[in-house]
């Protein structure tokens, strides 16, 4: 069971949940924009470019076991096309709901089924700290989420040629002539020179000559 370690209210992602106290039932709503921090999104794929502005509409809500946090995360986000590596752009809007708990929550209520789930169940809980909360893995979570795997620039993108490369939406009649393989070694013998041609350009003599010149001798 790990605590949210030093956390700065100063952090944009930091929320303060003192307001809202521990009343259960009470609710508060809060809007914030923030700068997108690093790496939100799929790595080299598709994400929120760092410092790209992130829209944030949060409801918090105080239940017996700690404050429960619904909201929505509005931002553009970048990434590049996986059929034709054309740069693309879309509005991104992410929903998250988490509970974050008291440290001192009264677990009494939980069933228990097993001793090693119950570990790992609390490895997986986030927990306030002096009334703070820090969002950001949330975040990062809703919108790897919410983020296409295989981002396209259309739903019909036909992608690159597989030979020359060339970007398909841009020219939809190129192509390449097929060469049928079982003609391709007689294309290679249709220009070869033939026997006699080859001896002359040799500059030989043909093989019948010597013979008849000891013939008229």
């Amino acid at each position: 069971m790990a605590l949210n370690a030093r956390l700065d209210h100063r952090k944009p992602l930091v929320f303060d949940t003192h307001e809202l106290g521990r009343r259960p039932g009470a609710q508060q709503r809060l809007t914030r924009e923030i700068d997108a921090p690093r790496d939100l999104g799929i790595q080299g794929v598709v994400g929120v470019p760092e410092g790209a502005p992130v829209e944030l509409t949060l409801r918090l809500e105080s239940v017996m076991e700690g404050v429960l946090v619904t909201g929505t995360a509005r931002a553009r986000a970048e990434g590049e096309c996986v059929r034709c590596l054309e740069p693309l752009g879309f509005d991104l809007a992410a929903e998250f709901q988490e509970m974050f708990s008291y440290p001192d929550a009264d677990d009494r209520g939980r069933v228990k089924a097993d001793p090693a789930d119950d570990a790992e169940e609390d490895e997986d809980r986030l927990f306030l700290e002096d009334g703070l909360f820090d969002l950001e893995p949330v975040l990062r979570d809703a919108v790897v989420l919410a983020l296409p795997m295989q981002p396209v620039c259309q739903d019909d993108c036909p992608g690159l040629c597989s030979e020359c490369g060339a970007r398909l939406a841009d020219d939809p009649g190129h192509h390449h002539d097929a060469v049928d393989i079982r003609w391709a070694a007689l294309q290679g013998l249709a220009g070869s020179p033939e026997d006699g041609e080859k001896d002359e350009m040799s500059g030989g003599v043909p093989r019948s000559a010597p013979a008849d010149e000891k013939q008229e001798k």
